[in-house]
């Protein structure tokens, strides 16, 4: 059964971090391009970070480049977002998303809650 599972919100204060967790069955991540996005209420789900795994190739958002990475881990067939200086503007649903590189699988995540507050 083909499944990516998010791990790793909360609530954190600004100013602090988070790494969530992207755990795949059914596939590896090898093959395939990866995003976290995120969905805040009443707004659209937008991207946040890509990870190209056949080349390592990464892109970020501009709202989080220099504080957020994206990165695999091939034998755990995981994928990460570290959230560094978070905001409260970070506060959303993180989803991870999963296309086949080259090809037209893909898979959503069920969302993991991140709220940045004091």
């Amino acid at each position: 059964q083909v499944q990516l599972v998010e791990s790793g919100g909360g609530l954190v204060q600004p100013g602090g971090s988070l790494r969530l967790s992207c755990a795949a069955s059914g596939f590896t991540f090898r093959s395939y391009v990866t995003s976290w996005y995120r969905q805040a209420p009443g707004k659209e789900r937008d991207l946040v970070a890509t990870i190209t795994n056949p080349t390592g190739s990464t892109n970020y958002a501009l709202s989080v480049q220099g504080r957020f990475t994206i990165s695999t881990d091939n034998a755990k067939n995981t994928v990460y977002l570290q959230m560094n200086s978070l905001k409260p503007e970070d506060t959303a649903v993180y989803y991870c998303y999963a296309r086949r590189y080259g090809g037209s699988n893909t898979y959503w995540g069920q969302g993991t809650q991140v709220t940045v507050a004091s």
